[in-house]
């Protein structure tokens, strides 16, 4: 099939071309050498006419004109029926090629399509990537958040061992300490009990001696009265005698002259005297009794004194044991209250402890 615009001189200048070449200019190498174009027809039309002017000067004297021109007839027919084998070829894949411009038209159509389709799907994926990049961030953050409350509630759950385990020894502590202050307070109790009673009997002793000393006081104190009731008894006796004395003297002196009367009154003096004696005797050994008297109340004053003294003390003593275990029994109440509202303030830590972990 003749390209549009093939002209001779196109023609010529390819022959020429392989010719420089030394090739021989044969239709099939003259249209190679036009790019494959141009119907075979034409240009064997145009070689010959080329060859008709400028003369074949070139051709082998061995090859007759006669077979040549039937060797170019032939070919020029083979061309025209491969033209016609060639253009029929053509036509179909004209047609051809029409379906495949629609096809393909259409074809790009469903690229373009596709292509738009494809760029939503890549926004889409970017987008479910950008979504998944996020998610795979956050789900990161989970894993470490996650970790981080496992290692939390692991330390949580040693920290609340620990402080079972605390407690525990706490609550066996306080048990000790419970039994050991329950100890106390019976032993102080009855320490307490048994100085008590040992006290009220000190004080029974005490009142009981204190009123013996009191009956023996009271005793005494009569003994002593009538000590010096007779002892001014005697002194009145004494002054009796002694007047007696002084009138028996007054009367000798009156009667000194009476000789006859003499061993009368000697006799009378002496028995006065002997009386007097007796009387002296009898007042120094009432004195002796009135001093040992005095001196034996005086003991007894002094032992009531020191009995009420000692009274006064074991009463002092036993008032400063009653306040004594009255402290000890409030620092007790006190400390068992501090343990209650420690247990309650222990309690209570562990409760919120428990409540963060969870």
């Amino acid at each position: 099939m003749a390209r549009a615009g093939l002209y001779k001189s196109d023609v010529k200048k390819a022959r020429d071309s392989l010719i420089a070449q030394s090739l021989y200019p044969s239709v099939d190498a003259v249209r190679v050498a036009l790019g494959n174009t141009g119907s075979k027809t034409t240009i064997h039309k145009y070689l010959k006419e080329l060859d008709e002017e400028e003369g074949d000067g070139t051709r082998k004297s061995t090859v007759s004109d006669a077979l040549l021109d039937l060797v170019e007839r032939l070919a020029a027919r083979l061309e025209e029926e491969a033209d016609a084998r060639v253009a029929g070829i053509a036509a179909g894949y004209a047609d051809r090629e029409n379906s495949l411009a629609a096809v393909e038209a259409q074809l790009k159509l469903e690229l373009g399509a596709a292509k738009d389709h494809a760029k939503q799907l890549e926004a889409a994926v970017q987008a479910e990537a950008a979504a998944h990049a996020a998610t795979r961030l956050v789900q990161q953050n989970e894993a470490i958040a996650r970790h981080t409350a496992e290692q939390q509630v692991s330390d949580l759950k040693e920290r609340l061992a620990e402080n079972e385990a605390h407690r525990a020894s706490l609550e066996d502590k306080h048990e000790h300490a419970r039994l050991a202050l329950e100890h106390y307070r019976q032993a102080a109790k009855e320490q307490r009990e048994q100085e008590q009673r040992r006290h009220e009997h000190q004080i029974q002793q005490l009142q009981a001696e204190l009123r013996q000393a009191h009956q023996v006081a009271a005793a005494k104190q009569e003994d002593v009265t009538k000590l010096n009731q007779e002892g001014v008894k005697l002194v009145a006796d004494l002054s009796h005698a002694k007047q007696a004395l002084y009138e028996a003297q007054r009367l000798a002196r009156e009667h000194e002259a009476k000789l006859e009367k003499i061993p009368a009154l000697e006799q009378k003096l002496q028995g006065a005297q002997e009386k007097s004696a007796d009387s002296d005797a009898r007042i120094e050994h009432l004195t002796n009794q009135l001093q040992a008297a005095d001196s034996h109340a005086k003991e007894l004053a002094g032992k009531v004194r020191e009995l009420e003294l000692a009274l006064a003390s074991a009463r002092a003593t036993a008032d400063g044991q009653l306040g004594l275990a009255a402290e000890l029994r409030r620092l007790l109440d006190s400390h068992g209250n501090a343990d209650q509202a420690k247990e309650r303030g222990e309690g209570a830590t562990s409760a919120s402890k428990a409540g963060q972990g969870s």
